[in-house]
């Protein structure tokens, strides 16, 4: 799945609070996992397989190999609606 940084971050922002960590336990990995996942810099306590930032327009290209965070990301946003 090709999808902007932007775009990934907007997603990631409009998760309720607990997301990050709720996702997680969902699929038994380090939070700090998830948050690399969306862009962030958590490198002490989560490593990041499968999402690939190439620099440019919009924030650059997000590549995901393993879309598993970001179905539980939309499937929590869907729980919201």
């Amino acid at each position: 799945m090709i999808i902007t940084f932007n775009e990934l971050r907007r997603i990631k922002d409009k998760l309720p609070s607990g997301s990050s960590q709720r996702i997680a336990d969902e699929l038994g990995i380090n939070v700090d996992e998830v948050r690399n996942y969306f862009g962030g810099r958590h490198f002490e306590g989560g490593n990041i397989s499968g999402v690939h930032f190439e620099s440019g327009p919009d924030g650059g290209i997000v590549t995901l190999d393993d879309t598993t965070i970001f179905d539980c990301a939309m499937r929590i946003l869907e729980e919201q609606k």
